[in-house]
């Protein structure tokens, strides 16, 4: 593939909700450009873009894919982008890079929910979009009830470019509302198609649509609508009603669509002319990025003369070595050279670079600005770092991740796998920055947290198969405490005497609680009460560790004791027999007795839960909240026919929130979620949680 310069690239998305045809869509835009010879199956696991076992396994996209095409003279670098929800990352990273998007709907389905996820990704992004409604050769396709509620529920702008020829099993091409002229399938079905006039029955619903399209390209220009108010349709020329077209879908207040059928190639020739001609290429805008010497804020050209900017988009981890996808921004990124990491503040050095095609590259000596390639092997590089030359660094705005929403506890299965486990982790990070680990303070088990339950499945088949570290994934003990809620004295004598040196010790104390304090580090405030000196100051430290042990090992369920103060105040020692080890005993049992006599009790972590949901799932989730012992703290408004709902609710009611709101929601609900602080356990629940704690101890003997 020759080399372009940026305005001749248009880095390409392709979204949309699960099984909508974006990969057989990538497909056909390749088979149509002859990237390809014949049009891969995704159930056959045969298509450029899903070439990941864990992707041919399943059916489905996993990892987003490059698939670079030639057309009229452009090059079209597609992104074929999964449509599940737990790998919204990879949606994220794409956002960043692209140029325009494809958002593939089902001619049958209508708006769904990746449609709107993805859609409201590109909108915040400020990405120009294109509507490709697919399928129109399914049984219960229907084209016009698909704009009408893609319009009410996505965007106004919306308009189509194109009409279709029939739908169904009656489906027979596209009609060119700006051309006027109809494009008809070929019984080659080879991407081919065949120039007609306008079918004399759909002549009226043509013009009718193409007065909607260009009112609403005229609106784009000042000029243009005095023109077109003045003399109608017929006063813009074909080139300005393509500069009103560009400058609409620039903005956003346009956003064409276009339709046909992957599977039979129909429609794709004419969405190729409308992405070289609509959506603006590599070089449509600057490119800000910081000086790291200075400070400031400077503005880049996407020219191969400027200094270089290159984002990584995408880390896989590889058993052999990572591999780097990066976007260039300006200037040129050569093999053989060094480039300047600006997180780590050193150098790279780059050997080959490579442009990617599915699971193939291909080496080359540079990319240019606006481009995208690989490279191999890098040391300290990662996702979202950006690369420079060393003699002017810079740094690019980086990619915005969604957060984790579901929190796992990893088990290696072997002594193996967990010395392997630190290093697998780390690859798995880098591929995918939106998994998070962190170690349970309380139980030291790794915690590994994703965007749900199917995320952190298929990461731990990665990791097996990538690293051989076999896991399980297992919800984490919830981080229960103990504490007192009254003031109690007790005494304790410990005496021992085995013939030999004897053991004793005779300690009296209170208890009494603290006022929760979420900075407070030591849960103990030990105080030396003893007057008189009837128990030796050099016995102190030991009666504090043996109160320290009690309240690690709990009153009740085995959970920690928490925010106590215990006050020495009397006892008595022997001038022979006492010994540090009588004194941590009794104080570790003069601790138990006062403490079970001042209204021990369990408490539990309370988190803020900010649902936003469609307004009609408003009262289901307030209702499903209430079963699950939560308050709601608040309603608002967010726009777009959706609310958000704040909730405080116990962690042990929504540890598998992500996955139950997705079936509560048909998966259009989102939520974040935040430690709040710590409650009592109500008491008919305190009883399970001591019998649960006396089973476990029951079989550990």
């Amino acid at each position: 593939m020759q080399a372009y310069g940026p305005e001749k690239i248009h880095n390409i998305g392709i979204f949309g909700h699960i099984g909508c045809g974006k990969t057989t869509l990538t497909e056909a835009m390749l088979l149509t450009t002859h990237a390809i010879s014949r049009l891969g199956r995704v159930e056959d696991g045969s298509t450029v873009s899903d070439y990941d076992p864990d992707e041919q396994r399943r059916g489905m996209s996993i990892n987003l894919a490059i698939a670079p095409l030639e057309w009229e003279g452009d090059k079209i670098n597609l992104i074929d982008v999964p449509g599940f929800a737990d790998f919204a990352g990879d949606m994220a990273a794409t956002m960043r890079i692209i140029d325009g998007a494809i958002v593939v709907m089902d001619a049958s389905g209508g708006v769904e929910v990746g449609t709107e996820m993805v859609w409201d990704m590109a909108m915040r992004a400020k990405v120009p979009r294109i509507l490709f409604i697919n399928k129109l050769d399914r049984e219960n396709a229907n084209f016009f009830q698909c704009i009408e509620q893609a319009r009410e529920v996505l965007d106004a702008a919306i308009i189509p470019m194109q009409i279709p020829i029939g739908v169904s099993k009656d489906f027979k091409g596209v009609i060119s509302l700006r051309q006027q002229r109809a494009w008809l399938i070929s019984d080659k079905h080879d991407g081919s198609f065949v120039e007609a006039d306008v079918p004399s029955e759909l002549d009226a619903q043509m013009h009718e649509w193409r007065t909607h399209l260009i009112d609403r390209i005229a609106a784009t220009n000042d000029d243009l609508i005095e023109k077109y108010l003045e003399g109608g349709e017929d006063a813009l020329t074909r080139d300005e009603l393509l500069l009103g077209l560009r400058t609409g879908i620039a903005n956003g207040s346009i956003v064409p669509v276009f339709c046909g059928s992957a599977l039979q190639l129909a429609g794709v020739a004419q969405l190729l002319n409308g992405i070289v001609d609509s959506i603006p290429s590599a070089a449509r805008k600057p490119v800000p990025a910081t000086n790291l010497e200075t400070g400031e804020m400077v503005t880049l050209k996407v020219a191969a003369s400027e200094p270089l900017t290159a984002l990584v988009f995408k880390t896989l981890a590889d058993p052999y070595g990572k591999i780097t996808l990066f976007r260039v921004y300006s200037g040129e990124f050569n093999a053989n050279s060094t480039v300047y990491n600006s997180r780590t503040r050193k150098d790279e050095r780059i050997a080959h670079i490579y442009q990617v095609f599915g699971k193939d590259n291909h080496e080359v000596s540079k990319i240019g600005p606006g481009d995208i390639g690989m490279t191999t092997k890098l040391t300290d590089t990662t996702t979202n770092d950006t690369l420079s030359s060393h003699d002017r660094p810079l740094q690019l705005e980086p990619i915005k991740y969604p957060q984790p929403a579901f929190t796992a506890t990893i088990k290696p299965h072997s002594r193996a796998d967990l010395d392997k486990l630190g290093s697998a982790l780390t690859r798995m990070m880098e591929e995918d920055p939106v998994l998070q680990t962190a170690r349970d303070q309380a139980s030291g088990e790794t915690l590994l947290s994703g965007l749900g339950e199917s995320h952190l499945d298929i990461v731990a088949e990665r990791m097996k198969r990538k690293f051989d570290v076999s896991i399980d994934i297992e919800l984490p003990r919830i981080a229960y405490r103990e504490s007192i809620r009254s003031r109690a004295e007790a005494n304790y004598r410990h005496k021992k005497q085995t013939g030999g040196a004897g053991q004793f010790a005779d300690v009296t104390l209170r208890v009494e609680p603290l006022d929760p304090d979420p900075s407070r580090e030591d849960p103990l405030e030990f105080v030396n009460e003893i007057v008189g000196g009837v128990i030796s100051r050099g016995f102190m430290p030991a009666i504090e560790k043996g109160v320290r042990e009690a309240m690690a090992e709990g009153l009740l369920a085995g959970s920690p004791v928490k925010d106590v103060r215990v006050a020495v105040f009397d006892g008595k020692e022997h001038p022979v027999d006492s010994k540090e080890i009588a004194f941590k005993t009794a104080g570790k049992e003069a601790f138990k007795l006062a403490a079970m006599k001042a209204q021990p009790t369990i408490t539990e972590p309370i988190y803020t839960l900010e649902i936003t949901v469609p307004d009609q799932f408003a009262g289901d989730v307030m209702s499903d909240i209430s079963t699950r012992r939560g308050r709601v703290m608040g309603m608002l408004p967010s726009g777009k026919g959706k609310t958000t709902v704040t909730v405080q609710t116990p962690l042990a009611e929504c540890q598998r929130y992500a996955t139950d709101l997705r079936a509560m929601t048909q998966a259009r609900g989102n939520f974040t979620m935040t430690f709040s602080h710590y409650e009592d356990v109500p008491a008919h629940l305190v009883e399970g949680l001591v019998g649960k704690h006396k089973k476990e101890q029951e079989n550990a003997h």
